[in-house]
């Protein structure tokens, strides 16, 4: 009789106190939740540790590449599902990942799409409608890529599949919260763009967010999402300008 596989949930996290919980509560099938938390002071930090059923520890935030390597490494089981705290796992996705890592002949690492909310109502389109993403993967067969310091993603030595169920993506709270999270992952973008040794130019400062727009809102139908559409294509728009402000402003000190 083959033995049922185990799964480690590994969440980072900073200032999450209002979707944790949700969060927490779609991955409590896993036989262990890791929680890698950068030093929260809402409060997500004081749930995390008296939640009985997870491993929380601190770690300073450089990247989330790093912060993602580090909470991987203290995954005690092979099979793991890798996800953010603004996620949720749904009933049916969680059969689907059950079945998967119970498979003889599972693959090494599944994208998973996912369904992006604005607030609590569905975003239909904006380029959100392919969004997919590695979150179950075979720890001794991927890893982070250690270039990529935002929009982080997995090498994969190995096989992949795709999960048919979505996940939800609750990344959307406010505009504030959404501008500010385009906004950092701009500069962390500037970032590994100048380690790469890319070069900031006026062209690029206006035409690649003016392009991002026309993409995501035209030619992607966000205009088919009514208002929540321009919101969303504009702040991410407003990302890829400060990505190249940010860009200059490294090359210059």
């Amino acid at each position: 009789m083959s033995t049922k596989a185990k799964l480690s949930a590994v969440i980072i996290t900073y200032n999450e106190v209002d979707y944790i919980k949700d969060c927490i509560e779609s991955i409590l099938f896993a036989d262990e939740i890791i929680v890698v938390d950068s030093f929260s002071t809402d409060g997500t930090w004081e749930y995390l540790q008296n939640h009985p059923k997870i491993t929380a520890i601190q770690h300073p935030f450089e990247n989330f590449t790093k912060q993602k390597s580090y909470a991987l490494s203290c995954a005690q089981y092979n099979w793991v599902y890798f996800f953010d705290a603004d996620e949720r796992v749904t009933p049916k996705l969680e059969k689907e990942i059950i079945l998967t890592i119970n498979n003889p002949t599972a693959k090494d690492a599944y994208w998973n799409y996912r369904t992006f909310m604005f607030k609590n109502k569905r975003l239909y389109f904006s380029g959100w409608q392919t969004d997919k993403v590695y979150r179950l993967f075979k720890k001794n067969s991927c890893e982070f890529i250690n270039e990529r310091i935002v929009h982080e993603t997995l090498k994969v030595n190995g096989t992949e599949g795709i999960l048919k169920e979505k996940l939800i993506h609750y990344s959307y709270k406010n505009y504030e919260d959404y501008k500010g999270k385009m906004l950092k992952y701009g500069q962390l973008k500037a970032k590994e763009s100048f380690l790469k040794g890319k070069k900031w130019n006026v062209l690029q400062q206006y035409l690649r967010p003016t392009w991002k727009f026309f993409n995501h809102y035209i030619i992607r139908l966000g205009i088919l999402d009514g208002a929540k559409g321009v919101t969303i294509c504009y702040l991410n728009a407003l990302g890829v300008y400060e990505r190249f402000r940010e860009l200059k402003k490294l090359q210059s000190e």
